[in-house]
This record gives C-alpha cells, structure tokens and sequence, in this order.
C-alpha cells in the first residue's frame, strides 16, 4: 500500500483500486471456513 495525504485523493483512489485488484487476483481465503460450517464451540 502506497503513502497518500489528506489532500492527495485521487492518488489514494488509485493506490486503493490497484490493491483491490491484487487482493481480487488472489482469490478467496483458503482459511475460511466454507459457508454452511462454523468453528464455534457450542455452549
């Protein structure tokens, strides 16, 4: 992630489009849980 000021904003909408791009590229967490399941203890 790049430096922005205050007053750099559309710097910072172009720093924040390019690491969503990268985070999208990834893919999803491989870590999560797959929807349906959940790794709460049950009280």
């Amino acid at each position: 992630m790049g430096y922005c000021t205050a007053a750099e904003g559309q710097k910072f909408q172009q720093e924040a489009t390019s690491f969503d791009k990268i985070i999208r590229a990834l893919g999803p967490n491989p870590f999560r849980p797959k929807s349906g399941t959940t790794n709460k203890a049950k009280a």
